[in-house]
């Protein structure tokens, strides 16, 4: 069967040829951004979930800010140093005052609003590939094969036998080039949805951790 194909395809036609190294091009590089997301995504929520329990744990910003070294690839660590350095700019900013600005709260909220968009970005990055992967091979594929069978017409309008033995070879080459758009397509979909529904967790927390981190200015806020 694997010998079969293999002729099949060594045989195709320059069309199908081109659209078969197209849906190559398209899997090869869905996978790599498969394997590639799976790893970034996985360290970012394991590394978001250790920053949140050490965040709570201690819940002395100061100290928490000496250990982001350690959550590099944790969206909520950035979104913290965001807030930590526009707090500590704030602080610097009055001198020796002893008080906050009432508006410190409004600009930490905007720097962290920024790094939370930063965040959301990189998170996002290469999802669009995979989502055009799923919805544009299975229709490249069946381009090939149309033009393929267009081609098996044409021969058989020539040779003027439409018998199997001449139809069966010339569809059966037609035919690699949709299950070839199916192959790229099903992993990519599956994986955008998998990953898109990791990047919406990872949403959430930044969202809920930035809330928090402002309630906590906020109570620096007035005891100053």
């Amino acid at each position: 069967m694997e010998l079969a194909v293999i002729e099949l395809l060594l045989d195709a036609g320059p069309v199908v040829k081109l659209v078969l190294l197209i849906l190559v091009y398209f899997s090869v590089v869905s996978w790599g951004i498969i394997f590639y997301k799976w790893k970034a995504l996985r360290r970012a929520l394991q590394q978001s979930r250790l920053f949140q329990d050490y965040f709570w744990e201690n819940r002395n910003i100061e100290q928490v800010a000496q250990q982001l070294k350690q959550y590099p690839a944790s969206p909520l660590s950035n979104v913290f140093r965001s807030g930590y350095q526009e707090l500590v700019r704030q602080q610097r900013a009055q001198g020796e005052k002893q008080t906050l600005p009432p508006n410190v709260a409004a600009n930490v909220n905007r720097a962290m609003e920024r790094s939370c968009g930063g965040e959301t970005e990189r998170l996002e990055k290469h999802l669009t590939f995979l989502a055009t992967t799923g919805s544009a091979t299975p229709f490249i594929g069946l381009f090939g094969t149309v033009w393929g069978i267009m081609g098996s017409f044409h021969g058989i309008g020539q040779s003027g036998s439409a018998s199997l033995a001449v139809v069966a070879p010339g569809i059966s080459e037609a035919l690699v080039a949709t299950a070839m758009g199916l192959m790229a397509a099903i992993p990519a979909v599956v994986a955008y949805n998998h990953f898109l529904n990791k990047v919406n967790i990872l949403l959430g927390q930044m969202e809920s951790f930035r809330q928090d981190f402002l309630n906590i200015v906020e109570n620096l806020t007035r005891r100053s």
